[in-house]
């Protein structure tokens, strides 16, 4: 960094007085005394964080708070206590949000019209919609004065530089899931576009808004603002963009393989305060080969689910042809109807004519399915609707109601892995949960994944033997020809050891009004297999996550405050003496 003597004598300044830090020193500003702060200020009355400074320390809002002398210590460039110097941190992350809110939010906006989700048979890295958004970024970046560096449009790395060799590794993804748009559309009839931001009330409805394009934007604007500011850092900083975290998650391992390792990771990708455990991430692939239907009656001949194995849909939709549509759909439509009030009634199911075919569609509540439990999945209602239809409505045989038959005897409805008899539980992590998610069909094969996120307590190898054992044994019983693929990664457990993830607590709760707990978190991020890895945020435990469902949002709240975090705790990061 370009330092002037007088920048220079403050760094000094400011870094001496770190020694004075212990981990129990807290900024001493609340969330409160934070939104009068916001409400005080706005973009056009701030050109600087000094200034800002200035203004905030000459208003009741300092006195108020109690807050003059830290702000008259640091703008006469004095050494500053451990407690003084985090309230420095906070009013940087005010600042920030104040500042940048609004051209972050444009700048998010912009990314999620670039629809970065995996098309088959295109490898990402040459996929031109990664190429775009790498563009994008780069033009960002070199506007902060940032370094960037494209690694093979494979991952994306945006530096900011300080002293010694420590290296911070944050982590974001440019890749989403896939969207099916006739399902974006809310309870009022309201259709949204996936990938345009659409403001309603204080929701931004868009694929990438929550999952994950939020963290790269919130981490640009902070180094934008920390290389602006000239603030003094003890360490270095990278933020690392992965385009496959979504699908093979070969990027960053890619990445790694060419570049070092940073000292200390953290991925804007799961949930606050500071998650420090993982679930293994797990995938039974189910594929039945495709055969004549044999038998009389309806043909199903199609059946929709999720796009991705990570993947709850709102909708499963089953495609039935027959010589009666009118009467088949009668007859679906009251045994779909029976079906949902005996199975809870949260969930709808209709059966229409749709030209000479028959739509059964079975409507539940999209989710992420590392989160089964805030929705309810309509593939695995679908499939025990048409596995109980034997006997009621006539329908032919072949490799969809084989599936059916396979999901409703070995899955049902429960999302504890109870029906096949694998479920278990970590004191800490939580339980297993198996999700019924993607759907494939091709010209050889109908296919069904369950989605498995496991906890410690079994390794995967026990696990995936049972579960083969078992799946094998429902094979040779019933005479049902399917192969079965399982695959199971290991939980990520880390101990929360040192000043750094201290930090990260610290900030994240005492802004969140939190309790100063390290959480758990079923969903599996790129620091899985990394040093020293933990999320940080974006999400909040006590509200839905709503990335990988259908309408997609983040409030403008929660995006600016997470701005707000995210520089806070860069800034504390960055100037600690020893993490």
């Amino acid at each position: 960094m370009d330092f002037s003597l007088k920048q220079l004598a403050a760094a000094t300044l400011v870094l001496a007085s770190l020694s004075s830090f212990t981990s129990t020193a807290q900024a001493n500003i609340t969330p409160q005394q934070s939104a009068a702060i916001l409400k005080t200020f706005s973009d056009a009355s701030v050109s600087d964080f000094r200034q800002f400074l200035g203004d905030l320390g000459k208003s009741p809002l300092a006195k108020t708070n109690n807050l003059a002398p830290t702000i008259n210590a640091f703008l006469a460039d004095q050494s500053l206590s451990a407690e003084q110097q985090n309230e420095i941190h906070r009013l940087l992350g005010l600042y920030t949000r104040i500042k940048y809110g609004k051209a972050a939010t444009q700048t998010l906006s912009e990314m999620v019209a670039i629809p970065t989700f995996q098309v088959e048979g295109v490898p990402q890295h040459e996929n031109p919609e990664f190429i775009k958004i790498a563009d994008k970024i780069k033009d960002l970046a070199q506007a902060f004065d940032l370094k960037f560096r494209n690694i093979d449009n494979r991952v994306y790395e945006i530096a900011l530089d300080g002293k010694g060799d420590e290296l911070v590794g944050i982590h974001a993804h440019a890749d989403v899931v896939p969207v099916t748009p006739e399902n974006w559309v809310l309870k009022d009839g309201t259709r949204l576009d996936p990938f345009k931001v659409t403001l309603i009330g204080d929701r931004m409805y868009g694929r990438g808004t929550e999952d994950d394009k939020n963290g790269i934007v919130v981490t640009l604007y902070a180094m934008k603002v920390i290389k602006e500011e000239k603030l003094p850092l003890a360490r270095n900083f990278k933020l690392l963009v992965d385009t496959t975290e979504e699908t093979s998650g070969d990027a960053i391992p890619y990445y790694f393989e060419h570049n070092p390792t940073p000292n200390y990771n953290l991925a804007l990708d799961g949930g606050y305060p500071v998650v420090i455990a993982e679930k293994g991430y797990g995938t039974v692939m189910a594929s039945f080969a495709r055969r004549p239907a044999e038998g009389k009656g309806a043909e199903i001949t199609a059946l929709t689910g999720g796009l991705a194995t990570n993947q709850i849909p709102s909708a499963s939709v089953a495609t039935l042809v027959t010589d009666q549509p009118a009467a088949l759909a009668a007859s679906l439509q009251k045994a779909g109807s029976d079906y949902a009030k005996r199975n809870g009634g949260n969930f709808e199911v209709s059966a229409k004519v749709v030209g000479k075919e028959v739509k059964l569609t079975v409507t539940g509540v999209s989710a992420h399915s590392s989160e089964p439990e805030t929705g309810v999945n309509p593939v695995a209602r679908a499939l025990d609707l048409i596995n109980s239809l034997d006997g009621k409505v006539a329908l032919k045989h072949n490799e969809i109601t084989d599936a059916a038959r396979y999901a409703a005897d070995n899955w049902g409805l429960d999302y504890l892995g109870g029906k096949l008899g694998i479920g278990f539980s970590d004191t800490f992590m939580g339980p297993l949960t198996t999700s019924l998610t993607y759907v494939g069909m091709d010209d050889k094969a109908f296919k069904l994944a369950v989605n498995l996120r496991v906890p410690k307590g079994k390794t995967p190898q026990v696990l995936k033997t049972e579960i083969t054992d078992k799946l094998d044994a429902w094979s040779k019983q019933t005479h049902v020809a399917v192969n079965f693929d399982t695959s199971i990664a290991e939980p990520m457990y880390r101990n929360p050891e040192g000043e750094w993830v201290k930090a990260l607590l610290a900030v994240a709760s005492e802004n969140l009004d939190m309790a100063h707990k390290f959480g758990t978190s079923a969903g599996a991020t790129s620091v899985h297999q990394l040093p020293n890895g933990v999320q940080f945020g974006l999400a909040r435990p006590e509200v839905k996550y709503t990335g990988h469902t259908d309408s997609e949002f983040k409030t403008v709240d929660q995006f600016l405050l997470d701005l707000q975090i995210v520089t806070e705790m860069m800034g504390r990061i960055g100037q600690l003496p020893k993490l």
